[in-house]
This record gives C-alpha cells, structure tokens and sequence, in this order.
C-alpha cells in the first residue's frame, strides 16, 4: 500500500509542476482593446508562465513583449509580429491615432524591437511585420 501512496504522490507532484511552468501558446491572435491584453499578460507574468509565439500575434497581442520577461518567450518559425499605432473612436464614431497610447505601446517594447520599429519609420497606422531572422535575433527558438 506504502508503494501506491508514493507513486500517487509523485504524480501529483510532477503534475503540478507542470501546471505551474505552463507555456501559454500564441497562435493566431489578431488583437483588441489594450487594457484586457496588459491585465492577461501581467498575470502571465506573475504567475511565472512562458508564452511561445507559433503564429501570428498581432497590434495589442504584441503587448505580451512589454510585460513577460524576454527569456520566457520563444518565438516559432511559424511567429509573426505585427506592429501598428495605437487608435481610437473620436467623434462621430470616426477612429483617429491615439498618440498617447501609440507612445506608451512603443515604450514598453524591449529595445530591440523598439530599434527594429524606428527602423522602419515608427509605428503608423499601416501594419509592419517582424518575422524570420531579425525576430529570431531577438527571442529565443522554440
């Protein structure tokens, strides 16, 4: 009986570590509103989750570089990073570029990818992508 308990023991133990290093896997996200992707991340962040990167994540998923720490992202061969400005609704329901939120988006991106976005003119209303080698320079494989 003695052998069962500590088998039964140590599975529960290797499982909960497992649940406790969880990796949290970035498909194919598109973005959203701001706010609910700095609350999801921080508390990746906190609870000590990595994510990996194994599609596109794109406008606020991106955020996920400004609150996780570098070394737990791994970026796939398949990761795509879009990158745009910051907008919102003005009057009328018309959108326009929110410069304040552009500016906190871009300053808390790691330097790295702050130098790869100043190289390409800064973050516009036009989408830019970062991808292959120069993402690869800055994360980690999978």
């Amino acid at each position: 009986m003695k052998l069962i308990t500590r088998w039964l023991l140590a599975v529960s133990l290797l499982l909960g570590l497992s649940e406790a290093n969880a990796t949290v896997r970035i498909t194919h996200d598109r973005g959203g509103q701001i706010g609910p992707y700095v609350e999801k991340y921080q508390q990746l962040a906190s609870a000590g989750e990595s994510v990996m990167i194994d599609g596109l994540c794109a406008s606020a998923c991106t955020i996920v570089l400004s609150e996780v720490p570098p070394d737990r992202i791994c970026v796939t061969s398949r990761a795509t990073l879009g990158f745009h400005a910051a907008w919102n609704f003005g009057p009328g329901g018309r959108t326009f570029t929110d410069r304040e939120a552009t500016l906190m988006l871009y300053s808390g991106y790691p330097d790295p990818v702050r130098r790869w976005i100043a190289s390409r003119g800064g973050l516009k209303r036009k989408l830019i992508f970062l991808r292959g080698n120069p993402l690869h320079a800055m994360y980690r494989s999978c």
